[in-house]
């Protein structure tokens, strides 16, 4: 048995716990074992400020891929199958575009002289450019964009699980559609909503390329602060130390929901 999965254990060992484990061990030990790493990230207010941020940004990035999301998932299931299959592929399409070009695509959109502010001057509902880019708002738009395929997937996966019987014998019972829907069809689909929104969020906790391009400088993820602490001031074991702070908040999330659904659904393997 031990042969058979050795190969597996060694691509873990090289792929996983090697680099993890360096990067532990560069967080605590500079000329000897030191925890001024941590301490800076836990004390300082840039630290806590971008933490603050990012954890404000991906709930906002959830919640808006949840209101989007749901309403396709559920029309998708509802709808027959053609028409399913035309509504996925455009929910998947984005995945064969890369993230940076799509980042750029939403630059050249929401820029001062971009289309939509072109398009809102035209009709004359504004008068002066808005500020739609360089900014969290700008963020936030481009990173739902680039997420909602992850709220939309699991969330159709949990819905073709959900019997119509359950819709058919609510109606014949007299419940309106809309009772039937908030009754039984929605709390039957939660654990999809559930499973979408940790998948989602957790990926927001660590985006690094749209912040970096659409934030212009002002939307300082956590992401970023690694970055900048390697390139800029060349600091690997503060920059270690915010990755494994990172890490292990996304642990801590994984171990949450595992209270309330199995991380098999979660990842998608059921």
């Amino acid at each position: 048995m031990l042969a058979l999965v050795s190969p597996a254990l060694l691509v873990i060992l090289a792929l996983i716990v090697l680099p993890v484990g360096w990067l532990a061990w560069q967080s605590i030990y500079h000329d000897g074992f030191t925890l001024e790493n941590y301490r800076r990230v836990f004390t300082e207010d840039i630290y806590w400020r971008s933490f603050a941020l990012t954890f404000e940004i991906s709930l906002a990035v959830t919640l808006i891929a949840l209101l989007l999301g749901y309403p396709v998932a559920y029309l998708a299931n509802a709808l027959p199958k053609g028409w399913s299959i035309l509504i996925l592929s455009l929910v998947v399409l984005p995945f064969w575009t890369s993230v940076l070009v799509r980042a750029y695509a939403w630059l050249v959109l929401l820029q001062r002289s971009g289309v939509i502010n072109q398009f809102l001057r035209h009709l004359e509902w504004i008068s002066e450019p808005l500020a739609l880019v360089h900014n969290t708002f700008g963020t936030v738009v481009a990173t739902v964009h680039i997420l909602l395929p992850f709220m939309v997937l699991p969330l159709y996966a949990t819905m073709q699980k959900i019997p119509s019987e359950l819709m058919q014998a609510g109606a014949s019972l007299g419940a309106s559609p809309s009772l039937t829907f908030v009754r039984v069809f929605l709390p039957l689909s939660l654990p999809g909503v559930l499973a979408g929104c940790t998948m989602v969020f957790v990926l927001c906790l660590g985006f690094y390329i749209t912040p970096e391009l659409l934030g212009g400088g002002r939307t300082v993820m956590v992401s970023m602060l690694v970055s900048r602490n390697v390139e800029l001031y060349n600091q690997f074991g503060a920059a270690s130390a915010v990755a494994v702070v990172l890490l292990l908040s996304v642990l801590a999330i994984f171990v949450l929901v595992s209270r309330f659904i199995s991380l098999d659904r979660v990842l998608g393997q059921k």
